[in-house]
């Protein structure tokens, strides 16, 4: 079922913006107030302000370690609960710290106004939001603080989004208001073309297209959660990612990209790569032996997909003597009740056997150019193959080319892709 969004229209000249501030940035007292000083600030410049907050820095980790302490299996409907409670503490903070700077605000939780979701709880997905009582404290002039990572399913039941899920709030948020952006505040200033991390020649973005953020988030660049880029892909709304503790430009993430501002930005002959990720998260399994026959990928795939494993990169060899072999990857996180389940299935599906390889990682080229211009793969394979790093898997896209390689070789790939490519430069 689609997410609805109840939306109100509003003639006005100034802005409405919704901030969103993570767990660092909510970490003390201290830095509460400052996420206070920015949103004031915003406000005494004449604009609207929603502020959407996560739980405190390790709040949420704390919790959890309480519940452990009292229960060997929790039901999720009561970490959801329990978990709830992390930015029920924040906004309130939050909101008393904007008030005694002098200003008017009002926290609501998820519920209060009216996150409505789907009962999934732990991932919950967002169905509907009901925007009116947020408007009608602007009109008041009053700053909006609102919890990040929850809602309410039908049933009256607090449940929550999934990890990331305050980027999520604030997006969705954004559509229902028809805000005119969406800044998200985290400990870096912007989306870069790698992991500074990893490779100090890595160059802060600008300005980037939805789609290439979407295929940059699910690849492993932890700057926005995939499920908010995705959303506000599907409804229009410009992204602002900005450092808390710098008042610089960051990197904004925008729906769409004209031919004029990319020939801006890409130079005439227009750049083919945008950035290199890298997701270390990355295990391997191949299935030995499976029976070639109608429907044989579909009874191995359908009990991963009901057990919530995320299959990515597919490869089936051609049959010999009725019988192929298949090779997927999955995250290493999930690996073992992937290998759990394989063995459940062994009896019935009929295959000779199966092993895992935990050791890997995928690194991917991410460009919208690429569409257009022929040459990247094999640009891409060679530089790898320059360096001495084999490719185990290959899965590529429009706008992306993914490679998964020996994890000893990730942070390697990374640099000489982004050489290959002289992302350095602007």
């Amino acid at each position: 079922m689609p997410a609805t969004l109840q939306t109100t229209s509003h003639a006005r000249t100034q802005k409405l913006i919704v901030q969103k501030f993570g767990g660092s940035s909510m970490g003390t007292i201290e830095r509460i107030q400052n996420v206070a000083r920015r949103a004031v600030k915003t406000a005494a410049e004449g604009h609207q302000v929603v502020v959407v907050v996560s739980a405190m820095q390790g709040e949420t980790d704390r919790l959890l370690k309480l519940a452990s302490g009292v229960s060997t299996r929790p039901a999720d409907r009561e970490i959801d609960v329990l978990l709830a409670t992390g930015e029920q503490v924040s906004i309130a903070l939050l909101a008393l710290a904007i008030c005694e700077l002098g200003y008017k605000a009002r926290s609501f939780l998820g519920h209060q106004v009216e996150i409505r979701t789907d009962s999934t709880h732990g991932s919950a997905r967002i169905r509907s939001i009901k925007a009116d009582p947020v408007h009608e404290c602007l009109r008041k002039g009053e700053i909006v603080v609102i919890a990040g990572f929850q809602g309410v399913d039908q049933h009256g039941n607090i449940t929550t989004l999934g990890r990331g899920g305050s980027d999520l709030s604030a997006v969705a948020m954004a559509a229902a208001l028809k805000a005119d952006s969406c800044e998200i505040y985290s400990d870096v200033d912007g989306i870069y073309t790698t992991d500074p991390n990893v490779y100090n020649k890595a160059r802060k973005i600008p300005r980037i297209g939805s789609e290439e953020m979407l295929e940059l988030a699910s690849l492993g660049a932890k700057v926005l959660q995939t499920r908010s880029v995705e959303f506000a892909l599907k409804y229009n709304v410009t992204l602002h990612c900005r450092s808390s503790f710098s008042d610089g430009e960051g990197s904004w993430v925008v729906p769409e990209m004209s031919g004029l501002e990319d020939a801006e930005m890409k130079g005439l002959e227009g750049a083919v790569v945008t950035a290199v990720s890298c997701d270390k998260n990355t295990a391997k399994l191949t299935v030995v032996g499976i029976p070639d026959t109608p429907g044989a990928a579909a009874r191995l795939f359908a009990p991963m997909a009901d057990a919530g494993i995320n299959i990515d990169v597919i490869i089936q060899n051609p049959p010999q003597e009725g019988r192929t072999d298949v090779t997927f990857t999955v995250p290493r996180n999930v690996a073992d009740r992937a290998v759990q389940l394989l063995e459940s299935l062994q009896p019935a599906l009929g295959f000779h056997s199966f092993s895992v390889d935990k050791s890997l990682a995928k690194v991917s080229v991410v460009g919208a150019g690429m569409v257009s211009q022929p040459g990247v793969a094999q640009r891409t394979f060679a530089a790898l193959g320059d360096a001495g790093i084999s490719i185990l898997l290959i899965s590529t896209s429009e706008i992306k080319i993914s490679c998964v390689v020996e994890d000893r070789f990730a942070d390697l790939a990374v640099r000489v892709l982004h050489d290959k490519f002289e992302l350095e430069k602007t």
